[in-house]
């Protein structure tokens, strides 16, 4: 499945600003399951640097400068995508959790060398014995990985509420853990602290959701939004996303931007500015499903006219 994406992000300063750095996460990730077509981001007013590099998550970031006074900034990033849905086994098949910890505790399990990073606490997601203690709930001796994980995340989208109002960036972990309210990064976050402390590999997930308007109605355009999900390191199949926040394994309406321990390495956008007093932010985000381009039958050819028999020369 094929989608335009527009994300648009724009700040209106109260005071000039003399200077800004400012880093994003915008461009869509490749990954066994999503092509990236087309990609760019636009500046305005134009920077005098902007540059792209490949952070430690393999993310594809961009920077940029701008060393000019400006009383507003906007930033655009428009790509096309192709995402397809994953295979996966059946949940009950796959292996146990605590072999997967024992490969990641295993010095000699070369490539797990690089992932035990997503085994430790971060900075947005704490070591936190409430999120361990309820997703050990479901992560019982010997259950089966995907079986288990697929239950964590209906859980928290069954015991967690919906609400934007109830947290913000910087709400802690364990006041989200004992609201039991949040948005698709706690939920995550959730997640994340809880299977880490079993000793799982686990990372954040921030991307685009294609979202649907009610039957017979029309899509608003610039309603739609960032989204976020986690995913957790399963040996032999890789890395399987969840999103709890709709309690469903991402398929082809989710596209992934960046991957990280935790919301603070993979923000959409962020960086620090000089002046500006007080500023007015608004982000728009549209994702548009691109139809396929029906199959057309070639041209019919018809066959060419039979020559005529030609009868050999009479012989004298």
């Amino acid at each position: 499945m094929r989608f335009k994406i527009n994300h648009v992000t724009r700040y209106d300063y109260s005071e000039p600003v003399s200077l800004c750095h400012s880093i994003a996460h915008l461009k869509p990730s490749e990954t066994p399951r999503q092509r990236c077509l087309f990609s760019q981001i636009r500046v305005d007013p134009w920077p005098a640097v902007h540059r792209e590099y490949e952070d430690f998550f393999g993310n594809r970031v961009s920077y940029f400068s701008i060393q000019q006074a400006h009383d507003a900034l906007e930033v655009r990033a428009q790509s096309e995508v192709e995402v397809m849905a994953p295979n996966l086994p059946q949940p009950a098949s796959t292996q146990p959790w605590e072999r997967i910890v024992d490969r990641l505790l295993d010095r000699d399990d070369a490539p797990m060398t690089d992932l035990r990073i997503f085994t430790l606490p971060s900075p947005l997601v704490p070591a936190d014995p409430d999120a361990v203690a309820f997703a050990a709930e479901s992560f019982t001796a010997g259950r089966p990985i995907l079986e288990a994980t697929i239950e964590l995340m209906s859980r928290i989208h069954r015991d967690f509420r919906y609400d934007p109002t109830s947290t913000t960036i910087a709400t802690p972990l364990a006041e989200v853990m004992a609201q039991r309210n949040g948005v698709c990064q706690d939920f995550a976050h959730v997640a994340i602290a809880g299977l880490r402390g079993l000793g799982l590999a686990v990372r954040y997930v921030s991307g685009y959701l294609e979202t649907l308007p009610p039957p017979g109605q029309v899509k608003l355009q610039g309603a739609d939004a960032s989204h976020a999900w986690f995913a957790v390191l399963i040996p032999n199949i890789g890395w399987v996303d969840f999103d709890p926040t709709n309690d469903q394994i991402p398929g082809e309406q989710h596209i992934t931007t960046a991957v990280g321990r935790d919301f603070q390495d993979v923000t959409p956008l962020r960086g620090i500015f000089y002046g500006g007093g007080h500023h007015d932010l608004t982000v728009a985000v549209d994702v548009n499903r691109i139809p396929p381009v029906p199959a057309v039958d070639p041209p019919a050819v018809a066959d060419p006219p039979e020559e005529p028999a030609v009868s050999p020369p009479a012989s004298s």
